[in-house]
């Protein structure tokens, strides 16, 4: 056998084995297999997913607040404005130097650079850095085109007369929202309602010119129209401050109102807080105490006491009453605030005088049930009407719940208590002829379109009749022209009003301390009423109502007067008197 016949022939060149084509063939398929597979997932089944995941990387909602209705006094005049101002925000996933953009936007808005460099750090896609930022101050960073910050349109809460009845007004927090007072007990009315746009960006920020981009216009708040006098608000302010201070009082509160329409032309209380430093104010600061706080009123009270008997018929002006130095009940003697021999009263004298024993007498003449009816009717233990946030109803007993020496206490003014506008209320209503009116402070609302919707007028109810309500009238006329209340007096007008001077209930509720709530409260001119002022100061070391608060009452209503252009009037009667009558 040759060589040639024992070699096996030579494979052709170039031509793989058919099992090698067979194997490539299987792993084409199997891979475009899987190909088309994934493509079916995506295409398919999770093609709602991915459409979602790629609308929430390049469309934003992004909402447009409403610009919030303004706060303005009786006249027009603005109290609390909305204007201008930006937000300013953070994308951190498009944020390339933390440490340096977050110095940047801390220098620029006087911000902790820690803070807001921990902003920066967070996991979403929009962070706050700032709210309220004024508009020359977000023009100069968004100047400095840093990556991923950005900034929306909104509006901050100003007040042009700086704090001007703040307890009143109230205050709103970043977001626009009332948080206190007639900002949020008005707040739907002054919100209005907040708009959105909808907008598709790249990932750079930059909108996609033919991406979803829409909006809803917000709709703005409306306007309210107060009660309240700017001026005369001033006035009232300023006079509380220097009436607290002189009488190196605690505090005080102040409330100036008109009789007849109920609408309240000044209300205040000391110390008060600045609106435009709502984190560096004492949150004790914050309450309107004119209507949130109660008090024991003290000898103010017995303007009820004293029209209880005259509407009653127990009383006449002209009946003179025995009244002793002391009137013991259950073992408890009530005294005047001065000893005095046995005398002849009138009660006419009993209010000019502030005589705790004739007031008493004159509440037994009543008996407990007849007597309680005319507390519950001049408004005592209810609210207002107001409808103001955290507002007391104040603390009257059930006579059920009436104990021996209550028919002592509660006819001077004790052992009930009251806030200061529900003590005002009982005075405008002797000041407007006997029928009590619902307080108010809101005069009308202004519609974004410019509309002026007066406010309904309030409840009336007919308490004491107009003739009891003259003839208590003089009595409180005579308080002032010879009583306690002298200090009251305005030259050039007749006042009527009644001392207050109550000591302070112990915290523990288990007694009496030796501080005192002073107060005064009257009206003027006295025949034809046009004021009702109440007067209360918190703790004065000078103690007597008619020396701490009557003047405080003169310096406000010689103002208002003066700026109402109330003419003077014609001086009251003298009611009929046995004391001093020689």
């Amino acid at each position: 056998m040759t060589a040639s016949q024992g070699r096996r022939p030579a494979r052709p060149v170039g031509r793989p084995p058919a099992s090698r084509l067979i194997g490539l063939l299987v792993i084409l398929v199997v891979g475009f297999g899987g190909i088309v597979a994934r493509l079916v997932v995506l295409q398919v089944k999770d093609a709602g997913a991915l459409e979602t995941l790629a609308l929430d990387q390049r469309v934003h909602r992004v909402a447009l607040p409403a610009a919030r209705g303004s706060i303005l006094d009786r006249s027009g005049a603005p109290i609390a404005v909305s204007v201008p101002a930006k937000a300013v925000y953070a994308d951190p996933t498009l944020v390339r130097d933390r440490k340096g953009e977050a110095a940047a936007v801390a220098g620029t808005l006087g911000l902790d650079a820690r803070t807001v460099a921990v902003a920066l750090r967070q996991r979403t896609r929009f962070v706050y850095l700032a709210r309220g930022v004024d508009v020359a101050k977000a023009a100069r960073l968004e100047a400095r085109h840093l990556a991923g910050i950005g900034f929306l349109d909104e509006s901050r809460r100003s007040y042009p007369g700086g704090a001007l009845a703040p307890q009143v007004l109230g205050f709103v927090g970043v977001d626009g929202t009332g948080l206190d007072g007639l900002e949020l007990q008005y707040q739907r009315l002054l919100a209005g309602r907040a708009g959105h746009a909808i907008v598709e960006q790249d990932p750079r920020g930059t909108l996609i010119p033919q991406g979803d981009n829409s909006d809803r216009p917000p709709v703005p708040g409306s306007d309210l129209v107060l009660t309240i006098d700017r001026d005369i608000q001033y006035r009232a302010q300023a006079s509380l401050a220097s009436a607290v201070r002189s009488n190196h009082a605690k505090g005080g509160t102040i409330v100036v109102m008109d009789p007849h329409s109920g609408e309240i032309l000044a209300m205040a209380t000391f110390p008060w807080y600045d609106p435009r430093d709502i984190a560096g104010s004492n949150p004790d600061r914050f309450r309107n105490r004119a209507v949130t706080d109660v008090y024991e009123p003290g000898s103010v009270n017995k303007v009820i006491t004293a029209s209880a008997a005259l509407e009653s018929g127990v009383m006449s002006t002209s009946r003179q009453l025995t009244i002793t130095d002391g009137y013991t009940l259950y073992g408890k003697t009530f005294t005047d605030a001065h000893p005095h021999p046995t005398e002849q009263m009138t009660l006419g004298d009993i209010l000019a005088y502030s005589s705790n024993v004739g007031a008493i007498t004159v509440a037994h003449m009543l008996g407990p049930t007849r007597f309680a009816s005319f507390l519950y009717r001049f408004g005592l233990d209810e609210p207002t009407g107001l409808l103001f946030p955290g507002e007391s109803r104040g603390i009257l007993p059930p006579v059920s719940q009436w104990s021996g020496t209550s028919m002592g206490t509660i006819p001077i003014g004790q052992g009930i208590a009251v806030t200061p506008l529900q003590m005002a209320d009982v005075y405008a209503t002797i000041a407007n002829g006997g029928v009590w009116v619902e307080p108010r402070l809101v005069r009308a609302t202004i519609s974004p379109d410019g509309r002026r919707v007066p406010t309904p007028a309030g409840r009336t109810r007919r308490v004491v009749s107009a003739g009891t309500a003259g003839e208590v009238a003089q009595m409180l006329g005579y308080a002032v022209d010879v009583g306690t209340g002298q200090e009251a007096q305005i030259p050039g007008y007749w006042v009527a009003g009644k001392t207050g001077t109550a000591r302070k209930v112990l915290a523990d509720g288990t007694g009496y301390s030796d501080k005192y709530i002073a107060s005064f409260i009257g009206f003027a001119p006295a025949s034809r009423p046009a004021l009702v002022i109440a007067a209360v100061l918190d703790e004065p070391s000078t103690v007597y109502g008619g020396v701490a608060a009557a003047p405080l009452f003169q310096e406000v209503a010689r103002f208002a007067l003066a700026r109402l252009r109330v003419p003077p009037a014609a001086k009251l009667p003298i009611p009929p008197h046995a004391v001093g009558s020689g």
